[in-house]
């Protein structure tokens, strides 16, 4: 069979089944659990290829994206406005406020009826009824629930990691009655430790099973291998460590290389005849420093955003510049398995021993919150609060530092508040 290279490689909405690897059995790991009575933690970084587990899973579910901004609230109404019903709220004559739930089209008005047989309302017709009331408004979790069992689909929430601390202990919490009303959520994001949602909250033991996804070397080198045979090519060895020492372990960014590796050989569709062996090392180092070319909008974004950021506060501080310099100084690993508090402490203090400890924690709780954009995306790096660590959310980032000269506006930052005592004590920011 004939394959475009499209077909075959690079990041893509749809799965691209001629190089989909399923890692460790997942898919069938994954099914397993769709048919028992529990909740789903999926845990990777950026592009591990979460999205095609989920497309390749659950290809009917109803997804929301979280945002920074996003409330709990805002997930169950978005959800319901997928399955074409809409919340509305009015006033009473005695003040109060009275919420219904009312089909926005013909197709959702037999999914309304049946909610309202599921909750034992009062109920005259399945065809007709294009509204219901909802007692206690989008916090009935009993309706909410119910709606999404009678629809049949599976509620799925990405990027969880977005959520901020607060409203994600609070969607933790309504995890469990949502539980009880035996409807089950999918939850997929980043984050560094074991069992996450049991951190946030206890009851959910025996409730929720969470699954890592991550790759090994050997199943990068499958995804290549399966993709390769597709194409009828063969990747050196030089060529196949490249590509995977410089993915860090995510198949997006191995899917991305390869792609601009074959485009930079002209391989636009599978080679007849003999297999072609891609071998070129100047050629792939071109498609590396490329890459990272492309990348240095992102991240320069990223680095002005956070700078602006620090800037704009009433009381703008040098911790915050010598915090960024030393987490963007770490080594890959120490990025991937997370860097304490106690040691950006410590190196920090070493460059400017004005800086105090508590402050410094105080500063670290709002690095999620400068980096994002107003649509709430944007994420790099990370802190997680119940670990006291920083780690990386993008591992394009170390792609991009090992082929890009780097030069962070917080350098400067540092140089202008050296002389400024007030900027590292009685933080408050």
């Amino acid at each position: 069979m004939t394959y475009h290279i499209n077909e075959v490689f690079g990041i893509s909405t749809s799965i691209l089944q001629p190089s989909y690897v399923d890692r460790g059995n997942l898919d069938a790991d994954i099914q397993r659990l769709l048919g028992r009575n529990t909740h789903i933690a999926l845990r990777g970084e950026s592009k591990c290829g979460k999205s095609w587990l989920r497309q390749k899973n659950l290809p009917e579910a109803i997804v929301i994206q979280c945002r920074l901004n996003k409330k709990v609230k805002d997930i169950f109404v978005e959800a319901l406005a997928n399955l074409g019903l809409s919340v509305q709220s009015e006033h009473t004559s005695s003040g109060a406020i009275k919420t219904s739930l009312s089909a926005s089209s013909d197709v959702s008005i037999p999914l309304l009826s049946r909610i309202k047989v599921a909750l034992g309302l009062d109920y005259t017709s399945t065809t007709t009824i294009k509204s219901i009331y909802i007692s206690n408004g989008v916090d009935d979790l009993k309706f909410f629930a119910e709606a999404i069992n009678e629809s049949g689909r599976r509620l799925v929430i990405e990027d969880f990691h977005y959520l901020h601390p607060t409203e994600r202990r609070a969607f933790a919490t309504d995890l469990k009655a949502l539980w009880d009303y035996k409807t089950f959520v999918v939850i997929i994001g980043i984050w560094a430790e074991n069992n996450l949602l049991l951190h946030l909250n206890p009851d959910l033991a025996a409730r929720v099973e969470e699954m890592s996804i991550y790759w090994s070397d050997p199943e990068l080198k499958a995804v290549l291998s399966k993709g390769a045979e597709s194409m009828n090519i063969v990747f050196s060895k030089d060529i196949c460590s490249n590509l995977v020492a410089d993915s860090f372990g995510t198949v997006g960014i191995l899917q991305k290389l390869t792609l601009s590796l074959l485009d930079a050989a002209n391989i636009e569709r599978s080679i007849p005849g003999s297999p072609k062996l891609i071998e070129s090392q100047s050629a792939y180092l071109d498609v590396a420093l490329a890459y990272a070319e492309q990348l240095n909008a992102l991240y320069q974004t990223f680095a002005t955003r956070l700078a602006k950021g620090i800037r704009q506060r009433k009381r703008a501080t040098g911790i915050y510049a010598h915090m960024l310099k030393v987490v963007m100084d770490s080594t890959d690993k120490e990025l991937t398995d997370g860097l304490h508090t106690d040691t950006i402490f410590s190196k920090a203090r070493q460059r400017e021993p004005r800086i105090q400890k508590a402050n410094l924690r105080i500063i670290l709780a709002k690095i999620d919150e400068l980096q994002v954009d107003e649509e709430g995306r944007g994420l790099v790096i990370s802190y997680d609060e119940n670990k006291d660590e920083v780690s990386i959310v993008d591992k394009q980032l170390f792609l991009y530092r090992k082929y890009a000269t780097v030069g962070w506006p917080w350098e400067k930052i540092i140089e202008d508040v050296a002389s400024d005592d007030s900027r590292y004590s009685n933080e408050d920011e």
